[in-house]
């Protein structure tokens, strides 16, 4: 058997995507390598596509290359389908997103579509969430303060440097959490404030995971959503 490469799987992946996107749909669009090579796959059915709603600077700047339409999510009402990437996802399909700091606009338009296919290589598929850092979008004056009741809370905040968010936001990146009730964490997260969002994806999980293994693509359904 030839052993695939990672960027190979991440290709394969988001090909196996587009079989689920419909015509005339408007999607939703997160960000990343993953999705950035979903992005030259949609070339393919720009036709199908009435237009996508971007999560980051970049993807709506890579679909435009393209002269794939973006629109306004405050235009486009509920959508049918978001897809995006993850940085780690579990048996129950929750997530931890944020590694390239879009992760609020990707909630909010995760949140906005009736459902969301993740897709991902076998790499980011994990028995528990808490393997990599869980990211947070936080508004600057609140930095210090955030960080100190991270703290207190029993995590490990490091200050993303020279990183500013689409939404003129910085990052804080923590460890040391206990992920054994990953909504209950992402609820009290949500609660510091000057949190605007954090990188748990629990409460809204993916319905779908596309995973590229180097046997093919396998896929899990979430039937709890």
């Amino acid at each position: 058997m030839i052993i695939q490469s990672k960027e190979m799987l991440k290709i394969k992946v988001a090909e196996a995507a587009l079989d689920f996107i419909k015509t005339g749909s408007i999607l939703g669009l997160g960000s990343g390598s993953t999705i950035n090579y979903l992005i030259t796959a949609l070339e393919k059915i720009r036709c199908k596509i009435e237009g996508v709603v971007a999560a980051s600077i970049e993807t709506e700047k890579r679909l435009k290359d393209l002269n794939i339409p973006v629109l306004d999510l405050n235009n486009t009402g509920e959508l049918s389908l978001y897809i995006d990437g993850a940085d780690e996802v579990n048996p129950q399909l929750q997530l931890i997103k944020g590694g390239g700091g879009a992760l609020t606009r990707e909630k909010i338009i995760a949140a906005a579509s009736r459902n969301f296919i993740c897709i991902v290589d076998e790499s980011k598929y994990v028995p528990i969430l808490g393997q990599k850092n869980l990211p947070l979008e936080v508004i600057p004056m609140a930095r210090s303060y955030v960080a100190r009741e991270l703290v207190k809370l029993g995590g490990f905040p490091v200050y993303r440097e020279k990183f500013i968010t689409d939404n003129g936001n910085i990052i804080l990146d923590t460890q040391h959490w206990d992920f054994t009730d990953p909504i209950k964490l992402e609820r009290l997260l949500n609660n510091i404030p000057g949190v605007v969002s954090n990188g748990l994806f629990a409460q809204r999980p993916a319905n779908i995971l596309l995973m590229a293994y180097q046997e093919g693509i396998k896929t899990l359904k979430n039937n709890i959503i």
